[in-house]
């Protein structure tokens, strides 16, 4: 499913560079085909995806306000399921 995060694929999430890498936001191996089917993935250069100490993979904070940002997103785009019971943690 295409992301209901964010429009462009080519733009970094966090700093607005070149993205190259696709990130689900809630991660993990079922969480990830969930973050899949619902669309909640997001698009982001190397640095804030895996590599700089800013990495959604390195970072605690970088990582949570993702994970919140979705939840939220999630909220307002099937208001008619349970984010807790579909994924199993609450973010916000």
């Amino acid at each position: 499913m295409k992301s209901i995060m964010q429009r462009e694929k080519e733009s970094c999430y966090i700093c607005g560079g070149r993205a190259t890498e696709e990130h689900h936001c809630i991660y993990g191996t079922a969480n990830r085909k969930l973050s899949e089917k619902y669309g909640l993935k997001v698009y982001m250069c190397p640095y804030h995806h895996r590599v700089g100490s800013q990495a959604v993979h390195n970072n605690y904070f970088v990582d949570i306000r993702v994970k919140q940002a979705a939840q939220q997103r999630f909220n307002e785009v099937y208001p008619d399921l349970d984010f807790l019971k579909i994924f199993g943690k609450n973010y916000l």
